[in-house]
């Protein structure tokens, strides 16, 4: 069934992980990668685990968020998983800038190599989580990205800007690849060794998968330092509703309409431990119904559906600085509120609004010495 250009996916839309330590991951990613806590939530599913939202400037570019279940083990990487996330960094300069900032801040990495035309550095988090920097110098894709943070302490031309390819590893690849190609519009773009990239829409490296076939490698089993799903992007809740129907007529296993507030969603079984997901680029239905009735942090309708979600039940000047409940969830139910609350781990995130440009860099060291919700010194 051919896809009409205006269903046609938008590229990667967020990539969901698993860490040990909110509070760890919180500093890592603010103090360190120079991005913003977007959104600090709780996981819509189970709601004594934290779900944390890092984003560039404008809380629509960079998306890689977190889970913290409560006493999780830690994962392990190997087929049938999504392997690795990449963030997008301005030019082949950056990434010598990045590198010496990992030596500074004792972040684990490689060396800067080239994979299928782009050069990258991979690195690595406290829990093992596998990532990557691509440069844009070489990119040839449509896919808009962001303005790194403005708080950040890494300066603007270096500063992370978006998600860039996300590689996923599996036992057997075939069914993977028809299922991209034939449901959700991708295509062949080039091979490396056992990899192949697959793009969708322009393409580019904001709208490419890499598949990689890994055929004697133990199965990996998701814990903290794995990623748990990726998403793709459409349009807005019209365009989601037909991607729920395709997937459906294709009857792969899948979730139905998902209202997370921040985007509405569909999830769908893609391989064994491969989880995607749809999620639309306008706030979900429950945001824009609250936009409706007036008591959105937004002022209008029209200025809502370009607006990121996560700005919607708050302002983006307050939006990271203490919990969130999503009001579709929690309507005015105080008691619940304050026990979701209690029922959390500690983590302290008062200063997710402070102008970094002058710190100094943080060590993983530091990173991982701070105690959960300990205030800073």
């Amino acid at each position: 069934m051919t896809i009409e250009q205006k269903n046609i996916l938008g590229g990667v839309h967020h990539v969901t992980a698993i860490t040990s330590s909110a509070q760890k991951i919180y500093d890592f990613f603010t103090n360190i990668l120079g991005l913003r806590l977007a959104k600090l939530t709780v996981n819509q599913d189970d709601y004594e685990t934290y779900h944390l939202f890092f984003t560039e400037e404008d809380g629509k570019g960079a998306d890689m968020t977190f889970f913290d279940f409560k006493d999780i083990p830690q994962g392990k990487h190997g087929a049938n998983n999504i392997e690795r996330a990449s963030f997008r960094v301005p030019t082949d300069a950056s990434l010598d800038y990045w590198t010496k900032r990992f030596d500074d801040a004792h972040v684990k990495h490689g060396e800067i190599t080239v994979k299928f035309g782009q050069k990258t550095l991979e690195f690595t988090d406290f829990d093992g989580q596998l990532y990557q920097l691509i440069s844009d110098q070489a990119d040839t894709g449509a896919v808009s990205k962001g303005h790194s943070w403005q708080l950040s302490n890494v300066p603007a031309e270096h500063g992370i800007t978006g998600l860039g390819p996300v590689f996923v590893k599996v036992a057997e690849s075939a069914n993977l690849k028809l299922i991209l190609t034939e449901v959700f519009g991708f295509r062949e773009a080039e091979h490396e060794g056992n990899a192949t990239r697959f793009e969708v829409a322009d393409g580019g490296n904001g709208a490419s998968l890499i598949i990689e076939q890994s055929v004697d490698e133990p199965y990996a089993y998701q814990g903290a330092g794995t990623i748990h799903h990726l998403a793709l992007g459409t349009k807005d809740p019209e365009t989601l509703k037909y991607w729920i129907e395709r997937i459906s007529s294709y009857r792969l296993p899948h979730s139905g309409l998902v209202d997370r507030f921040y985007f509405s969603s569909e999830y769908v079984r893609v391989a064994p431990g491969v989880l995607f997901e749809i999620a639309t680029y306008t706030p979900g239905i429950g945001a824009l119904d609250m936009v409706k009735s007036g008591l959105s942090a937004v002022d209008d309708y029209e200025t809502a559906l370009i607006s990121s979600g996560f700005w919607i039940d708050q302002t983006k000047e307050e939006s990271g600085l203490d919990l969130s409940l999503p009001p579709h969830l929690f309507p005015g139910d105080e008691a619940t509120k304050a026990r979701t609350a209690a029922s959390l781990r500690p983590l302290d995130t008062s200063d997710a609004h402070r102008d970094r440009s002058n710190d100094t860099l943080w060590t993983m060291e530091k990173v991982v010495e701070r105690k959960a919700g300990e205030p800073l010194q």
